[in-house]
């Protein structure tokens, strides 16, 4: 057994958590795996072409898709299928600009696809001239269906619009609907800075001050924990952990505090995960997440019997929780 978190620091251990994290649904954190993966490949200097062998020379398996024969240097192939599941992550999260973004930092060795959407009655400027180049057509057909089909969407409603009302058939689309209060009062949480600052607009509806006011701090804190969680996407650990916590003070979640867990994970701070992750179980005292987070933060601080338990826990819902069982084995070897 590996001791110490040794294995959690290797590439090719780090890719097989993002890929379990995938499979079972949870891209954001596969995603921050991945960008963990690459960061210690970059760092060792083997992340790009020519580079040295991850992992002690071994060729990496496991790729959430298979690469062409001959793909070239080992390290260069580790570094395109954690870039290919990184991009996989993006698109499962609509996350599109990112998804390009990854394909493009590919190898243009294998196959490549312009997504070319003139036809369809669409500007490719508007689209920021996409260019996806992946490693495997598979891939690279589920880009395209996605933005055509999109795409399409839109062409047809246009269609359908000139069809019944003409060419001015914008004049006749009905008027733009007031902004809700609810929208108006997002930014609008009080302060002891600016008590008087945040006055709920004329044309909210009377009630309760105190009802307005926890509206919009929930609203807030949603928005906060959105933010956190692309920074997650982008493996900005450290900023994210700021909006989790600003989100927090507004509205105690347990979402957020298993969010926020899997950040001080991340960034090594054990303590902090644990305690989050106690916070989300008061909350929902079944949740997986937080069991499997707890798990994890209490291996790393050497309290195997309590990270066991928590592992023995989360089979009871789980019982075929592969990454759960996975880990207590590497816990009964400890």
């Amino acid at each position: 057994a590996c001791r110490g978190g040794a294995m959690a620091e290797s590439p090719g251990a780090l890719r097989r958590a993002g890929n379990e994290e995938f499979r079972r649904g949870q891209y954001g954190p596969a995603a921050a795996l991945y960008t963990r993966a690459l960061a210690l490949l970059e760092a060792s200097g083997t992340g790009g072409p020519g580079g040295g062998r991850p992992e002690g020379g071994r060729t990496p398996v496991e790729p959430l898709c298979r690469l062409c024969p001959g793909a070239g240097d080992a390290a260069a192939e580790e570094r395109s299928v954690l870039l290919a599941n990184r991009a996989a992550c993006h698109l499962k999260d609509g996350a599109c600009s990112l998804c390009v973004a990854d394909c493009s930092r590919l190898p243009k060795a294998s196959s490549s696809l312009a997504l070319n959407l003139s036809r369809d009655g669409a500007s490719t400027a508007s689209l920021g001239s996409l260019l996806c180049v992946c490693w495997h057509p598979s891939f690279l057909s589920r880009c395209w269906l996605r933005a055509r089909n999109e795409f399409s969407v839109s062409s047809r409603m246009t269609k359908a619009l000139l069809e019944k009302d003409g060419t001015n058939w914008r004049q006749k689309l009905p008027a733009i609907p007031s902004v809700p209060v609810s929208a108006q009062m997002r930014w609008s949480v009080p302060s002891a800075a600016a008590p008087g600052a945040n006055t709920p607009p004329a044309t909210a509806p009377r009630g309760e001050p105190g009802e307005n006011q926890a509206a919009a701090g929930t609203e807030r804190a949603r928005t906060l924990k959105e933010e956190g969680n692309e920074l997650v996407k982008k493996g900005n650990h450290k900023k994210a952990v700021e909006k989790y916590s600003e989100s927090l003070k507004l509205n105690q979640e347990c979402a957020t505090y298993t969010n926020r867990a899997l950040c001080y994970l991340a960034l090594k701070q054990y303590k902090e995960a644990v305690q989050d992750c106690t916070e989300a179980l008061r909350l929902d005292p079944k949740n997986v997440k937080a069991l499997y987070r707890r798990a994890q933060a209490l291996k790393e601080l050497k309290d195997y019997k309590s990270s066991i338990a928590d592992i023995k826990s989360l089979l009871k819902t789980e019982p075929k929780n592969t990454a759960a069982l996975r880990l207590l084995q590497e816990l009964n070897r400890a």
